[in-house]
């Protein structure tokens, strides 16, 4: 397996690589400057599963407001630079756990070289990230356009900038927006190289559309066995990505623990509003530090034979519900009392 073989890189108080768990990312959307909004969504997404935050970095001020933001949050922080390398600096300076560059857009060399002698006193990881839009002509040109073949020379020439410069603490990211690309790309580096691996689809899109090419590319890649930590870029709340990445990594058996929630599509037997409960159940369980399966039926017909593999669960029928416990009908209950029903077992689920 890939990540068995990737290098161990500690971030903050946190380690990727070498087998390690896969971490799960995301980035604030707050403006980095306002420390108490940035904090806020960092303690929303520490609750939310989040192993990693990052926070851009454009100007002084932000890189500055990254040494309040880190005395008030628990996980690794990171700073993001895109241009500047004097923010990169700074960021290190005012306790960024690691930061993202993509030396490509730094400048010349010596103002690489500046970066990475901070970051080697620190000893601080630099994720040195390449997107299909930032390839450079040449590499476009010797292609003939955007491939994943492309990507990966991209990433691999950066990398070797840095590693020249005797400095090795490093993760890579390579990501595209398009989901086939950006597999190919993955398996084409994982190869070449044993730095852990960040993954990702770029620029994916909203919930639904994100959320499922997110899933296609992640799961062919993750299923592979590549990939050290993963973030799914969506355009909402930050707070989705990481409920996102948690259900892919539960899904393909890389992250153990919390409730999962199956729930029936509903059809023409379906007497409750199953749409509505199965939402509020989901919703429900977040809060619960439980391992084990829950099941959202909608009819009685069907639903306590589909529910048996579950640990707990409800089948609806015409005003009224069952309560199913590993696959055993054990009372009726009102429909308006479902809820309340699967929320006093939980909480009484150890006792």
């Amino acid at each position: 397996m890939f990540r068995d073989n990737t290098n161990v890189v500690k971030i903050g108080n946190r380690v990727i690589g070498g087998g390690n768990p896969i971490l799960i990312q995301s980035m604030t959307n707050t403006r980095t400057e306002d420390v108490k909004a940035t904090v806020e969504q960092i303690h929303a997404l520490t609750k939310a599963g989040c192993d990693i935050i990052r926070c851009t970095v454009p100007t002084q001020e932000a890189a500055l407001a990254l040494k309040e933001i880190k005395k008030q949050i628990e996980i690794p922080l990171v700073a993001d630079i895109h241009f500047d390398y004097r923010m990169a600096i700074m960021a290190m300076e005012n306790g960024a756990d690691k930061i993202r560059i993509n030396p490509g857009n730094i400048g010349k060399e010596d103002k690489i070289k500046a970066v990475v002698d901070v970051a080697r006193e620190r000893n601080i990881p630099i994720r040195v990230g390449v997107n299909s839009g930032s390839l450079e002509k040449e590499i476009i040109k010797k292609y003939g356009g955007v491939t994943a073949e492309g990507i990966v020379e991209s990433a691999l020439d950066k990398v070797k900038i840095i590693e020249d410069m005797g400095y090795d603490n490093l993760v890579v990211s390579i990501k595209s927006s398009d989901v086939m690309m950006c597999v190919r790309a993955h398996e084409l580096i994982a190869e070449q190289t044993k730095h852990p691996l960040h993954v990702g689809i770029t620029e994916s899109g909203t919930v639904f559309s994100g959320s499922i090419k997110s899933s296609i590319g992640l799961g062919l890649i993750l299923n592979q066995g590549i990939g050290d930590t993963i973030r799914v870029s969506l355009t909402d709340d930050p707070v989705r990505e990481v409920e996102a990445a948690k259900l892919i990594l539960k899904t393909l058996g890389l992250k153990k623990g919390g409730i999962e929630v199956v729930s029936c599509p509903t059809c023409g037997r379906t007497r409750i509003n199953l749409i509505e409960l199965a939402g509020k159940v989901e919703k429900m369980v977040s809060d619960y530090d439980l391992n084990l399966k829950l099941a959202v039926m909608g009819c009685v017909v069907n639903g306590p034979g589909e529910a048996k593999e579950a640990d707990l669960g409800i089948a609806g029928a015409d005003g009224y519900g069952v309560l199913i416990k590993h696959g055993e009908i054990i009372r009726k209950v009102p429909e308006e009392e479902l809820l309340s029903t699967l929320k006093y077992e939980l909480d009484n689920w150890n006792a």
